[in-house]
C-alpha cells in the first residue's frame, strides 16, 4: 500500500477482524501470533491470543515453511504475497489471466475508477475474482450484470491498474 493510500477503516465486527487477520496474512510474512497482533494493532484492532487463537482457525490459517525454511502463516492453499507491480505473485496472475481472458470485453479508467465490461451476467464473477486478490492500490469492487466498476485509491493507480487488468485479459 502506497503512503499516500488512505487506510482502510473497519466496523469493530467479528467479520471485519477476521477480513483484517486475512489480509494481513496476505500482504505480510507472519511468524508468530505475537507479530500478527502488533500488525493488527497498527491497524487499530486489539485482539487477545485466545480470540486471535480462534481466529486463526476459523479463516483456516495455518503454519507452512516457506522456500527460505522459515516458517509463516497462510491461509488454505493460497500463496503468499510475491513483489510485483499489482501486488499478487505471477501463479495468482495466471489464474487470474484464465478467467479474464474469457470473460473481459474491455477496460477503460476514469479518474480513480477501472471499468470492466464482460458479457450478460459475468459481472459477478470477474468482481469477486479482483476482490479475493490482495492488488495494491485497489479498494474494492462494484458489479452489476455486464459492467464491473473497480475503486482504486487515486487516479494514477486506477490508470496503472486497467493497463495491468487488459494485459492480463489479452493472453491466451
Amino acid at each position: 500500500m502506497s503512503e499516500s493510500t488512505p487506510p482502510v477503516q473497519r466496523p469493530a465486527t467479528r467479520a471485519a477482524r477476521l477480513s483484517a487477520i486475512e489480509q494481513v496474512l496476505l500482504k505480510h510474512i507472519v511468524t508468530s501470533q505475537s507479530q500478527l497482533s502488533d500488525l493488527l494493532s497498527q491497524e487499530g484492532i486489539e485482539v487477545t491470543q485466545a480470540t486471535l487463537s480462534r481466529d486463526l482457525d476459523e479463516i483456516n490459517a495455518m503454519k507452512t515453511r516457506l522456500s527460505n525454511g522459515s516458517i509463516a502463516y497462510t491461509i488454505g492453499d493460497r500463496p503468499l504475497r510475491e513483489s510485483v507491480g499489482s501486488g499478487i505473485g505471477s501463479k495468482t496472475e495466471q489464474q487470474m489471466s484464465r478467467v479474464l481472458s474469457g470473460l473481459v470485453t474491455s477496460v477503460a479508467s476514469a479518474k480513480n475508477l477501472v471499468v470492466i465490461h464482460t458479457p450478460s451476467g459475468a459481472a459477478q464473477y470477474v468482481a469477486s475474482v479482483i476482490d479475493k486478490q490482495p492488488i495494491d492500490g485497489v479498494l474494492g469492487t462494484i458489479a452489476g450484470d455486464d459492467t464491473v466498476m473497480v475503486i482504486c485509491a487515486e487516479d494514477d493507480i486506477a490508470f496503472e491498474r486497467s493497463q495491468w487488468l487488459l494485459t492480463l485479459a489479452s493472453k491466451n
